[in-house]
């Protein structure tokens, strides 16, 4: 009796441990009206919170396409200066809700899944998106060019300081061209 009590609270557990990476920061929500096919396709960061897989990289980009099994392919990219080489990784990411709902579980590690939420996203023209993680650590600002109007950043800066994201430890994106090719 006592072994199988554990085992069924580990599994919980381990079940609220599972669903917290793939929630929605709390007091937040993904957008609706969501296309993901007007979504695909490639995306520029434009600023971001730090983490250890990003650290230090500049020129960063994520793609994503179709695969046959509905999900989504996902292709980051960086060029780390100091190393002076390109780092790539490819994951897969599949709709968590509804289709019109701007939430996905994005994985690059086999069965492990995060949370990639959007919470911002230009309806008319899907230019820009805010994008957060399962809580209010991973923070991500993405454009179809590489760099916003300021007006449109600032809105975006914004929305997410309204939304208590850490925004003065926002690390703005360098993008250079010729590193690009």
């Amino acid at each position: 009796m006592f072994i199988r009590k554990n085992f069924r609270l580990a599994a919980i557990a381990a079940l609220a441990l599972v669903a917290s990476c793939t929630g929605v920061p709390e007091g937040t929500s993904a957008v609706t009206d969501f296309d993901l096919e007007r979504y695909l396709g490639s995306w520029y960061e434009i600023a971001r919170l730090d983490h250890r897989f990003e650290r230090g990289l500049t020129n960063v980009t994520a793609s994503y396409t179709l695969q046959d099994d509905g999900g989504v392919r996902v292709v980051n990219r960086g060029f780390d200066p100091d190393a002076g080489e390109w780092n790539e990784a490819t994951g897969k990411a599949y709709l968590v809700d509804a289709p019109d709902v701007g939430r996905l579980k994005v994985s690059f590690f086999g069965p492990f899944y995060g949370a990639y939420n959007i919470l911002e996203l230009d309806h008319a023209n899907y230019q820009y998106a805010l994008v957060a993680g399962p809580n209010r650590s991973y923070l991500w600002i993405l454009a179809r060019s590489p760099e916003l109007p300021e007006p449109v950043l600032t809105s975006l800066v914004d929305k997410a300081k309204s939304l208590d994201f850490p925004v003065d430890e926002l690390i703005y994106v360098s993008h250079d061209l010729h590193a690009m090719k």
